[in-house]
């Protein structure tokens, strides 16, 4: 399966933005999908993830909880990332990845395929 992440860009602290990642030459079922960024200098850290399965089940790490959500349309082959309250720290290249490993989701060594990143800065 190919990933292509979308919807970046530069927007201002308290802004909201969503990223988008569809999926073509495969299917999203049955991947479990992930959301990373990687800030300039820094390694990648793990965003959120979305099961497919159990009623769609999602993690988020600690720093996006309650102002991240990560949704997916298995029909439109789309996984989805709305960011709210957007702080200058969220500034980072985002990727989309999929794996089909639920226990280690946070883990991107896990993933088996990955978009190409995003680009969202987000300025004080």
């Amino acid at each position: 399966v190919q990933l292509q992440a979308s919807g970046g860009g530069l927007v201002q602290a308290g802004d909201s933005l969503t990223l988008s990642c569809a999926a073509s030459e495969g299917t999203l079922p049955p991947y479990n999908m992930g959301w990373f960024r990687q800030p300039a200098g820094k390694e990648r850290e793990f965003v959120a993830a979305i099961s497919d399965w159990n009623n769609f089940n999602t993690v988020y790490s600690r720093s996006v909880k309650d102002r991240f959500t990560i949704s997916r349309d298995n029909a439109k082959n789309t996984v989805y990332l709305q960011m709210n309250s957007l702080k200058p720290e969220d500034t980072a290249v985002y990727y989309c990845a999929a794996s089909t490993d639920w226990r280690r989701i946070r883990f991107p060594r896990v993933y088996d395929y990955w978009g190409q990143g995003t680009q969202v800065t987000v300025s004080s």
